[in-house]
């Protein structure tokens, strides 16, 4: 990035300067006030915007945990969809957020960030329902695993598949 300073005149001027400028990262434009403006590319605005998000919801789950090992849906507010988890996955979540979040910086892409948030916001749907939360949760012991032999071939074939027409 430049420490180069374009006045607002530049934007008439030297527009092509400025534009490659912000195309390389940044670019800071004085205004006739005093003002110091900012361009830059609007994936990297998206990229600050989700990890000041994710950051400051982190900081705050990380803080209600401290405070109660089951925070309420009103405390949660826009994180209420993590209501399903006990302490432990939140501080699982937690953990794997922060992973996110500092992947997400190094490679100046929320493809890390996205891709832990979609995970578990998919985990917590399923864990609503009564049914799958059970399944989910439920221990699994070695009587329950049973070795299962190779399928025959026929047994896949319809009615229409295995005649000869």
């Amino acid at each position: 990035m430049s420490d180069v300073i374009f006045q607002s005149s530049d934007l008439a001027n030297k527009r092509v300067e400025v534009l490659d400028a912000a195309r390389a990262g940044l670019a800071r434009v004085r205004d006739k006030d005093g003002t110091s403006l900012v361009m830059l590319p609007e994936a990297d605005l998206d990229l600050l915007k989700e990890l000041n998000h994710w950051s400051v919801a982190h900081m705050r789950l990380e803080a209600l945990l401290q405070r109660t090992p089951t925070p309420t849906v009103t405390e949660l507010g826009d994180l209420a969809w993590l209501r399903v988890f006990d302490k432990e996955e939140l501080t699982e979540f937690l953990d794997e957020l922060h992973s996110a979040l500092v992947a997400a910086d190094a490679d100046r892409s929320v493809n890390a960030l996205t891709e832990c948030v979609n995970s578990w916001r998919t985990t917590a749907r399923q864990l609503e329902d009564p049914l799958r939360r059970s399944i989910l949760k439920s221990s699994i012991s070695k009587d329950d695993l049973v070795e299962v032999g190779r399928p025959e071939h026929d047994e896949y074939l319809s009615d229409a598949d295995s005649s000869d027409d």
